[in-house]
């Protein structure tokens, strides 16, 4: 089986569903107390739920598959050389999980010598949950997904994540980008890389990103049939970041990647 071939196991792809159900559980707990807030030395938001997450997700991962190598947000990693390596971003969207807003979840992904195969997205709220494999396509609830074709700018609906925040010094490309859309999408949330999956949203550009951001939204979007590369069109590996664009069509990226590359 050649590695463009490459699927994920059986047992792999339950045992991450596994892993989403679990975080769930913990959110949907977490959620309805008070949060307790503290800041990392970047001034990004933490709370006791996203250690809590990650920690039980490293537990339950440790106990499973003992040589498999595990990379989170909150904790440094363990046996990041490994062959298979588990990604998990435990509780993407801190600030919004902070204001009571539902736009954040738990972001898995597993990668085989360094290849993302793996990639799943679950809201414990709503239950919405996306989930691409290699060789399976995305399926969100269940149910196989597809993007959509947009190729003009001024048709398509379009998030420039994180504008208004983490995008300060990216703001004379992305703002060229976004007075030229059809529609902009506000929410800077994974979910929007679902939407774009599920064929509502046509481009995503955004930077910022490390590999447990992009890690999950990279298989899904990519088995749902769109394109995930940098901004100077390289698609991500384990080493990529800060950088992202996605794009339902690559005609639409191939009209906006000459404004972004060399940032």
């Amino acid at each position: 089986m050649s590695l463009e071939q490459e699927s994920c196991p059986d047992e792999y792809i339950a045992f991450a569903h596994r892993l989403a159900d679990m975080a769930g559980d913990i959110l949907r707990d977490c959620v309805q107390r008070q949060v307790s807030v503290e800041f990392k030395p970047d001034g990004t938001p933490v709370t006791a739920a996203d250690r809590t997450v990650e920690s039980a997700l490293r537990s339950a991962i440790e106990a499973r598959f003992p040589a498999h190598g595990i990379i989170g947000e909150e904790f440094p990693p363990t046996r990041a050389d490994a062959e298979w390596l588990w990604i998990v971003d435990p509780l993407d969207g801190t600030k919004e999980f902070i204001q009571g807003l539902p736009l954040w979840g738990t972001l898995i992904a597993l990668a085989h010598r360094g290849r993302l195969l793996l990639g799943l997205a679950g809201q414990p709220l709503t239950r919405d949950r996306w989930i691409g494999v290699s060789g399976h396509g995305t399926r969100c609830n269940g149910r196989p997904v597809r993007v959509r074709r947009c190729a003009r700018l001024e048709n398509a609906v379009v998030s420039v994540m994180g504008y208004d925040s983490f995008c300060a010094a990216h703001h004379e490309r992305l703002s060229r980008i976004r007075d030229q859309a059809g529609s902009v999408v506000i929410a800077d949330s994974f979910q929007v890389f679902g939407l774009l999956a599920n064929g509502r949203v046509d481009l995503i550009v955004s930077n910022g990103f490390a590999l447990h951001d992009f890690a999950a939204l990279d298989v899904i979007v990519r088995e749902a049939g769109g394109m995930v590369t940098d901004w100077n069109g390289k698609p991500l590996t384990l080493a990529s970041g800060p950088s992202i664009i996605a794009a339902g069509d690559p005609a639409l990226a191939g009209k906006v990647m000459p404004w972004l590359r060399g940032a």
